[in-house]
C-alpha cells in the first residue's frame, strides 16, 4: 500500500523519533496518552480510499432510507431518553482492511456507531505525524485546521457561550480518552465534567466553575448510557431519562440506534453477511462467523469462535449478532519485516437540518493479534496500536 511512502518512512523511522511524537502529544495534550500509540500511520491508496468511501456513502444511503419505527426498536425501553432527534450528530463506521478471494485489498464492514470518537484527538495525531515526519505533509488530510475547528465547535457548542457547554463523561480523569478531552477543551472552549458533578434543580442542569453555578445548555455526550447500570454505587447528578432542557450532542438514543443493530440490513459487496441470532439459518455454518453483542464498546463479550452450545445457552438471542467472519490482511511492513494488521474508522459530523454528514478525519487501529485490540498483542510488539491513515497515489 504505497510503497514509496512506507519505505521512506521505516528508513526515517527510529525509536528517538517515536519518542519525540508521543512527547508532542503529551505536552500538546497536557497529559500522557493512556492507550498505545503506534510508531507508524497507515498507507493506503486513492484506489483503496475510493473504496471505503463507496461502502459508506451506500451505507448512509441504506440508513436514510429506513422508516424511523425501525431504528426506534432498536432503543432498550429502559434506556430511552426523551427529546429525540431526526439524525445523529455523528457517525463513525469501522472497516477492516481484508483480501479478496481475487487477491485485490479491499474494506470490509465491521460496526458503526453514532457516538462521538476521538475527533480533536486524531487532527492532533495527523499533525504531529507531520511534524515528525514532515514528507508525510504532501500526503496529509486537505481540509484546514480552521475549518476543522469550525465543524466541530458548529456541531458541539453551536451559538451557544461556550461556557454553557460541557463534555459529559463519567470519571472522565479516569477513562482512557483523557487526553482527547483535554484536546476538545483547548479547542472549544469548553469544559469536561464528571456525571456526578452535575446539578439539578427543576429541569435545568448546571455544573461548578470557579465557586459558581453555572447552567448547563448543551452536552457533547461522551456517556455510554447503557454502562451506568455497571457501576456500582454511581451517585449521578441526573437520570438521562428525566425530561430536562438541555440540547443532547449527540441525542443518547443514537448509540442504540446507529449500532451492530443494523448489521443484519445492509447490503454491500465491503459489507459481510450478518443475522440476528434467533434469526440465524440452518444453512449457514457457524464456524463462519463471529458472536457478538449489539451494545458493547472496544470490542467486549465478542466471541472469534461461537460454538452451537454457547449460542443456544444465549437467552436473549435478539440482543446478539452473528456477523461473517472476514481475514485482515497483514501488510503493514515493520522495519523488522514482519507485518500488521488493521481497521480503520471513518470519523463523520452530521450537521442538523444537513442531507448528508461530513467526513472530518479518520483513526486507524494497528494489530500483530487475533483481535484488533492492542491488549491481546505481544508487549514487545511494534506497529500495533492507535494510529492515523494517509492517503495517496
Amino acid at each position: 500500500m504505497i510503497p514509496k511512502y512506507r519505505k521512506q518512512f521505516n528508513q526515517e523511522f527510529s525509536q528517538e523519533k517515536y519518542s519525540q511524537l508521543k512527547e508532542i502529544l503529551a505536552q500538546k495534550g497536557g497529559i500522557t496518552p493512556a492507550f498505545r500509540i503506534s510508531e507508524s500511520p497507515l498507507f493506503l491508496s486513492n484506489e483503496f480510499k475510493n473504496k471505503l468511501l463507496d461502502a459508506s456513502e451506500s451505507i448512509i444511503d441504506q440508513i436514510k432510507e429506513l422508516p424511523a419505527e425501525v431504528l426506534h426498536k432498536a432503543v432498550p425501553d429502559n434506556c430511552r431518553v426523551p427529546h429525540d432527534t431526526n439524525q445523529p450528530h455523528f457517525f463513525t463506521i469501522d472497516f477492516g482492511i481484508c483480501r479478496s478471494e481475487n487477491g485485490e485489498i479491499e474494506p470490509q464492514l465491521i460496526e458503526l456507531q453514532a457516538f462521538p470518537s476521538l475527533y480533536a484527538f486524531q487532527k492532533t495525531f495527523e499533525d504531529t505525524f507531520c511534524e515528525v515526519y514532515p514528507f508525510l505533509s504532501e500526503i496529509k488530510n486537505k481540509m484546514p485546521h480552521d475549518e476543522f475547528k469550525n465543524h466541530l465547535k458548529k456541531l458541539i457548542v453551536g451559538d451557544e457561550n461556550p461556557e454553557h457547554v460541557i463534555l459529559l463523561e463519567i470519571f472522565p480523569e479516569k477513562q482512557k480518552t483523557a487526553i482527547d478531552f483535554a484536546l476538545t477543551e483547548q479547542l472549544l472552549g469548553i469544559k469536561t465534567v464528571c456525571l456526578t458533578k452535575v446539578k439539578k434543580e427543576d429541569r435545568k442542569l448546571f455544573y461548578e466553575n470557579d465557586g459558581k453555578l453555572v447552567e448547563i445548555k448543551r452536552i457533547y455526550n461522551r456517556v455510554i448510557f447503557d454502562e451506568l447500570d455497571r457501576i456500582p454505587d454511581l451517585k449521578a447528578g441526573f437520570d438521562f431519562r428525566e425530561d430536562i432542557d438541555v440540547k443532547w450532542i449527540t441525542h443518547p438514543n443514537w448509540f442504540f440506534k446507529i449500532s451492530k443493530f443494523l448489521l443484519p440490513m445492509l447490503k454491500h459487496q465491503f459489507v459481510p453477511k450478518s443475522y440476528f441470532l434467533h434469526e440465524f439459518p440452518e444453512h449457514e455454518n457457524l464456524e463462519n462467523f463471529v458472536l457478538k453483542p449489539l451494545f458493547s464498546f472496544a470490542g467486549s463479550g465478542v466471541n472469534l469462535n461461537p460454538t452451537k452450545e454457547i449460542t443456544e445457552a444465549i437467552e436473549d438471542k435478539e440482543n446478539y449478532i452473528l456477523q461473517r467472519k472476514v481475514t485482515y490482511e497483514p501488510i503493514f511492513e515493520d522495519i523488522n519485516g514482519e507485518f500488521s494488521k488493521a481497521e480503520i474508522r471513518l470519523l463523520y459530523i452530521w450537521h442538523e437540518n444537513e442531507d448528508r454528514p461530513v467526513l472530518l478525519e479518520n483513526l486507524g487501529r494497528m494489530t500483530k493479534a487475533a483481535m484488533v485490540n492492542v491488549d491481546f498483542n505481544k508487549k514487545d510488539a511494534i506497529w500495533i496500536g492507535s494510529s492515523n491513515a494517509f492517503f495517496g497515489e
